[in-house]
C-alpha cells in the first residue's frame, strides 16, 4: 500500500517544489461553509501557487477543507435537507469548475458544545447526511474525494455513525495532537505516539487509531496527525523535567518547529529530553514545559503507520517548519 503523505497549508504557507513532489495531498486551510450550504474560498493566497504545485507533482491531490463562516453553520446545513442540496451543487462546482480535488470536512465537532460552536444530539445523524451530501457532489462532478478531521478520542466515536461514514468517506486525518491541550491542567505529550507509565490521560496515536479501527474504520481509511507545533505548559515544578505535573491552567500553543529549532531545542536555558516509551520530545528550562514532534519522533510515527498498515499520515500546519526538515524526514521514512 501506498501510504498518503498529506499537508495542511495555511494563508501563510508557502509549498516549495521538493515538498510538492514528497506530498500525496494538500488540505487548503481554509474554505467557509456558509449558512445557506456554500462554500467561499476565493481569498486563500494558495490558489495562487495552485497551478505550479501541479506542475511540479501531476499525481498530487487538493482538498478544500472546510470550517464554518458562522459557529452552528454545520449543524444548520446538516440538518436541512434543502441546504445538504445547495452543499451538493458546491461540492460538484469545487471540482468541476474550481480545480479542487474534493472536500475535507473540520467539524469540531459534532454534538460537542465545549468548543463554542452550537450543536445539537441529531449533529450525529445528520453528519452522515453532510457528507452523503458531499458525495453526491462529487460524483456528479465525474469523482473527487470527501474526508474529514476527526477528533482523537472516545466522544468523537460517540458522536459519528462511523459504520455509514466508512463506507461514504475516503479517509479520515485523525488529529493526534492535542492530545493535551487548553482542557488539561497536566504537562505531558500532546501528539505522543504511546502513552508513558505514570500519565493519568492515557491518549496517544497509538490507542487514537486502535480505537477508530475497533469502532469499524478499516486501517487504511486513517491517517494518523503529526504536529509541526508545540503545546507548553508555565509555572511548572521542578519535578521529572516538568513532566505530568499539575499546573495552575492547560497547555497553550508554543511556537511552531521553525522557532523551537532556532530559539529552544537545548538553547536559552532549555534542555531537550526523549521519552522512549511515549516515542516523544520535550522541552525543560526549569519552570515551563513544552510538547512537540521532531525529526525522530516523525520517524517513529512513520515506522508505526508502515508496520500497521495505517492509510498514511499528515502534517498541522505547512509554514509551522518553512526549513521543511520534517517534511522532509517523513517523506524519507514513508519512501
Amino acid at each position: 500500500m501506498m501510504q498518503k503523505v498529506l499537508g495542511y497549508v495555511i494563508e501563510d504557507s508557502i509549498v516549495k517544489e521538493e515538498e510538492a513532489k514528497i506530498l500525496t495531498h494538500i488540505n487548503v486551510a481554509f474554505g467557509h461553509l456558509t449558512m445557506n450550504g456554500e462554500l467561499v474560498f476565493d481569498y486563500h493566497p494558495f490558489l495562487k501557487q495552485m497551478k505550479q504545485v501541479r506542475e511540479w507533482n501531476p499525481d498530487i491531490k487538493i482538498v478544500l477543507s472546510i470550517i464554518p463562516e458562522e459557529p452552528d453553520a454545520f449543524t444548520v446545513v446538516s440538518a436541512s435537507e434543502e441546504l445538504r442540496g445547495n452543499l451538493t451543487e458546491a461540492c460538484r462546482k469545487l471540482v468541476a469548475e474550481s480545480g479542487f480535488d474534493g472536500v475535507d470536512f473540520d467539524w469540531e465537532y459534532p454534538c460537542v458544545p465545549s468548543n463554542g460552536m452550537n450543536c445539537s444530539p441529531a449533529d450525529r445523524e445528520n453528519f452522515t447526511l453532510l457528507c452523503e451530501a458531499a458525495r453526491k457532489g462529487m460524483d456528479a462532478a465525474g469523482g473527487g474525494i470527501v474526508s474529514i478531521a476527526a477528533g482523537a478520542d472516545l466522544y468523537y466515536i460517540e458522536s459519528i455513525e462511523v459504520d455509514k461514514l466508512a463506507k461514504i468517506l475516503d479517509y479520515v486525518c485523525l488529529m493526534t495532537y492535542d492530545l493535551k491541550c487548553g482542557f488539561h491542567a497536566l504537562s505531558g505529550h500532546h501528539t505522543a505516539l504511546y502513552s508513558s507509565t505514570g500519565d493519568i490521560f492515557r491518549n496517544s496515536c497509538d490507542q487514537a487509531l486502535r480505537l477508530f479501527h475497533q469502532a469499524g474504520f478499516p486501517k487504511e481509511m486513517l491517517l494518523m496527525g503529526a504536529a509541526f507545533y508545540s503545546r507548553k505548559w508555565e509555572n511548572v515544578k521542578d519535578r521529572y523535567h516538568g513532566f505530568l505535573q499539575y499546573t495552575e491552567k492547560g497547555g497553550g500553543y508554543g511556537p511552531n518547529y521553525d522557532e523551537l529549532a532556532e530559539k529552544y531545542i537545548d538553547k536559552n536555558g532549555y534542555v531537550s529530553y526523549w521519552d522512549d516509551e511515549a516515542k516523544a520530545p520535550f522541552l525543560f528550562n526549569g519552570s515551563t514545559f513544552i510538547s512537540y514532534d521532531d525529526e525522530r519522533s516523525l520517524a517513529c510515527k512513520c515506522r508505526y503507520v508502515k508496520e500497521e498498515g495505517i492509510g498514511g499520515i499528515f502534517y498541522w500546519c505547512h509554514s509551522g517548519d518553512t526549513s521543511g526538515v520534517l517534511l522532509r524526514k517523513i517523506g524519507e521514512e514513508i519512501r
